[in-house]
């Protein structure tokens, strides 16, 4: 997995990219879009893999756009070299909506591409692919960067703005040390690797159910969650409808749907909708952490990854207001640290760590929790001891 820092730019300077695709339509149509884009310029353009491995050597992009299918080197391999020769240059693959394109894009993210876009479609037409272009690809390449500092105005400086106090209940967090009984994890951008980071590590007797809001569009999620579910020592797989969380597994949203928790009984149970996107996201991660916030208060950890945007700073916010326990992915090992980003610098993050050293927190507070469940179950589960 790539974890480059975000590259400042300076006043003026043009975010490079090279454009690789063995379509001459497609070609087009992205030198088009970006060509609009005033801090990015097309340094070439490339048919395949091998011809872009000569382009890169020529041109030093910061960007390249990279099909998988090409005759002669195919997207991967040349994904596996540039990933070897030239580290430093960012990557972004060009997907079809499809079984198998899913799957390959999958392998490419674990490969250490930094991030995928859907590839444009005949579907309405040449103004709706490059509409869609410009709403997909601009942002995903612009996410890695930092604009150039504009000049600083003489303006007065702003009052300075304190958390309200039920946003910072230090006391709740000690006292609920290690009794987390459920477990939400936000991510996007590179979260496909980091999850696998994650679940790899954790251990088969681990104890809580875990929910999973991956910014992802259909069919990718389901295929997200085969990939992981071959890691991880628990099952994995996508939430459905009304399942109850009563045991230890790990359930991702659906692509198209939010995922949220509500109680239910003797144990909460998953609700999916298909509500208007929050922060033109669904699934979102605001959705699932408000939710968790409601039915289990201070009963949550919540876990923030890689990922470009905000989504999830409000959820985040609803937690802390009822004493639940927040640890955010760190910069350097951060695809791109927006969302985990976002979390830290509003003050809502316990703990900021690299992201191995996350698995090993998300078990130490799930422990103490997992031993009560079981002891909880065992009590129950025994017979009367004397005679009727």
């Amino acid at each position: 997995m790539s974890t480059l820092l975000r590259k400042s730019l300076r006043p003026g300077q043009q975010i490079r990219v090279l454009v690789v695709d063995d379509s001459v339509v497609i070609r087009r149509l992205v030198s088009h879009v970006l060509e609009e884009a005033q801090d990015m310029v097309i340094v070439g353009v490339a048919a395949n893999g091998r011809i872009a491995l000569e382009k890169i050597q020529e041109t030093d992009p910061d960007v390249v756009t990279l099909d998988i299918e090409m005759p002669e080197m195919n997207g991967l391999d040349a994904l596996r070299i540039i990933r070897r020769q030239h580290p430093h240059v960012r990557v972004v693959m060009f997907s079809t909506l499809t079984e198998r394109g899913g799957a390959t894009t999958l392998e490419a993210l674990s490969l250490g591409a930094d991030d995928y876009v859907a590839k444009a479609s005949n579907a309405g037409g040449l103004d709706r692919s490059l509409a869609s272009l410009r709403e997909e690809l601009i942002p995903k390449i612009r996410q890695f960067f930092t604009p150039a500092a504009q000049p600083a105005k003489l303006l007065a400086a702003p009052p300075a703005v304190r958390l309200p106090l039920a946003t910072r209940p230090e006391s709740s967090f000690r006292d609920h040390a290690s009794h987390s009984s459920v477990v939400g994890i936000g991510v996007s951008t590179g979260g496909p690797s980091a999850l696998a980071v994650v679940l790899a590590a954790l251990p088969a007797n681990f104890s809580v159910p875990i929910l999973i809001v991956q910014h992802m569009p259909p069919l990718f999620t389901h295929l997200l969650s085969q990939r992981l579910d071959t890691l991880c020592p628990l099952d994995v797989h996508e939430a459905v409808d009304g399942e109850p969380l009563d045991q230890a597994k790990v359930l991702i949203a659906p692509g198209n749907y939010h995922l949220r928790v509500e109680p239910h009984r003797s144990a909460p149970i998953v609700r999916l909708d298909q509500a208007p996107p929050l922060n033109s996201c669904r699934p979102s991660v605001d959705a699932l952490f408000e939710s968790m916030a409601e039915t289990y208060g201070s009963g949550v950890l919540a876990v923030m990854l890689t990922g470009m945007g905000q989504d999830g700073l409000n959820g985040s916010r609803a937690l802390r207001a009822k004493g639940a326990y927040i640890v955010a992915q760190d910069e350097s090992t951060s695809v791109v640290w927006g969302m985990a980003g976002a979390i830290v610098n509003a003050g809502l993050a316990n703990e900021t760590l690299p992201l191995d050293f996350i698995p090993k927190a998300i078990v130490n507070r799930t422990a103490r929790a997992g031993r009560l469940a079981t002891a909880q179950n065992q009590i129950s589960s025994m017979e009367a001891p004397w005679p009727r």
